[in-house]
This record gives C-alpha cells, sequence and structure tokens, in this order.
C-alpha cells in the first residue's frame, strides 16, 4: 500500500467523468447525513464508493476531516491495492480504511458503497454474545442479510482482508464485534438505509435490555414475511431521494 503516489490530476481539475462526479455528490451529501444523525466518530469512520467507470478505483474521506466537512471535490480517489489516485486536501486515507473498503471492493462487485461506524448502541450490541436479536421490525428487515466479524484489533493488518470478506460474504451487513457496524449496497441510498435501519435496531435493543423487562421476540415466520415484503423493492428510490433533499436543506454545500 502506497499512501505517497498521487495524480497530478486532481479532483475537480476537469478530467473526471460525470459518473464520477455523480459518485462524489451522493458519497458527500451521505457523509454529511451520517454528520445530521450522529453517526460519526471523529475523524476515524469511513464510508466509500466505487468510480462507476473504474473498476479498480473508490472515493473515501480523506484522514484529517469531520463528516461535516466533506464535500464532493474534497474525497479522496484509490485504488482497491491501495495506492491514491487523487488527494486534493493531502491528508491521505486511513489505513483502516483502505483494508476494510478495498477488501470489500475488490472482492463484491456487486457493492457501489460500503459505510462503517463506531456509535455507541453499534458497539454496545457488537459487544453482545447473542448479537442483535429478533425484537423488532428493523431487526426483523435484516437478520437475513446479517453476518459477524470477530475483533482483531484496528483493522490495519493486511492479512484480516481475507477474513472480513469470507464472513461478509454475498451480505450486505455486518456487525464487527466489539468494534461496530458496516453496510454494504449496491448504492450509496441503500448502504445508508442498510446503515439506518441497523442502528435504529441496535438502539430499540439496548433501551429494551435496559429496562430489565422479558423481551417479546419476533417470530421466524414474521421475520421471513418482513424481509419478502422488503425484497419486493416496496420503497425503492423513494428514501434516498428524500434524504438528498434533507442534505441540501440541512449541508447546501456537500456537493461543490
Amino acid at each position: 500500500m502506497n499512501h505517497a503516489q498521487v495524480s497530478e490530476h486532481p479532483a475537480g481539475s476537469g478530467t473526471m467523468s460525470p459518473a464520477e462526479r455523480q459518485a462524489r455528490v451522493e458519497l458527500a451529501a451521505c457523509y454529511r447525513l451520517v454528520a445530521h444523525y450522529g453517526l460519526q466518530d471523529r475523524i476515524y469512520t469511513h464510508i466509500s464508493a466505487r468510480v462507476p467507470d473504474e473498476d479498480n478505483a473508490y472515493l473515501v474521506n480523506p484522514f484529517g476531516m469531520m463528516h461535516d466537512e466533506i464535500t464532493a471535490s474534497r474525497l479522496t480517489k484509490v485504488d482497491v491495492d491501495g495506492n491514491i489516485l487523487t488527494d486534493p486536501t493531502g491528508y491521505g486515507i486511513n489505513p483502516a480504511a483502505f483494508v476494510i473498503h478495498g477488501a470489500i471492493h475488490a472482492a463484491r462487485h456487486d457493492v457501489h458503497c460500503v459505510l462503517h461506524t463506531h456509535t455507541p448502541t453499534g458497539i454496545a450490541v457488537s459487544a453482545q454474545a447473542h448479537g442483535l436479536l429478533p425484537m423488532s421490525l428493523q431487526a426483523a428487515a435484516l437478520l437475513g442479510d446479517l453476518a459477524y466479524h470477530e475483533f482483531e484489533g484496528i483493522a490495519v493488518h493486511m492479512s484480516e482482508q481475507e477474513r472480513l470478506v469470507a464472513d461478509l460474504g454475498t451480505k450486505h451487513v455486518l456487525i464487527l464485534n466489539n468494534h461496530g457496524l458496516l453496510t454494504a449496497g449496491a448504492t450509496v441510498g441503500q448502504a445508508l438505509s442498510y446503515m439506518l435501519t441497523l442502528e435504529l435496531a441496535c438502539r430499540a435493543q439496548i433501551q429494551a435490555l435496559s429496562a430489565g423487562s422479558t423481551l417479546r421476540l419476533v417470530s421466524a415466520e414474521s421475520i421471513k414475511s418482513t424481509q419478502e415484503t422488503l425484497a419486493s423493492d416496496l420503497i425503492g428510490d423513494r428514501e434516498w431521494t428524500a434524504m438528498l433533499r434533507l442534505a441540501e436543506r440541512v449541508a447546501p454545500d456537500f456537493s461543490d
């Protein structure tokens, strides 16, 4: 991994394709929305999006900027081998971002966006031996698409990539035990939707368990029915379109 290899064509120089520009705008919006919902951990969590017309390249946040500072032109472009292609801010990238995101983008060509968080409730559920419980609509929506990955310390070792990819498999939601949450989507909107749903499921679980009463769990039949309904694409792009309108209201400079 070579973080010093920088292209002579920085983002915004006029050389990028319309597809890359669109990916940058959507990813920047996602960063601002994650900040709006309070899911960021200072500069230490990351969201990536594949560059649509470059199979081996993806965009990620500069390592040193808060999520509410991210704009389309500030995103760093990296290849799946960890080489920085464009670095407008000069901050480089978090090595953990490469280990996690580089591995998934290299292995899962169906995935356009990968979103990773360290929220208190996400960490709390990731530390519970039983994992995510079937106790809410949100949990029921995700349980059939959920995997777990064992904690191996800070994710900066290349050897972890193979195990991470194997644990995720073909699923879209991953709980990193004792660490946090990860979602992978065919679009930025899908990855964000998975994450907001997972975060809400975790919050509901922690609050319910803290009440100390016996939990009423959802049946396997109800979980199956929930997942079949969601598989019919009932919501589609409606949620992401609404979320983009929210981004325009709370952070109108994200597309700069």
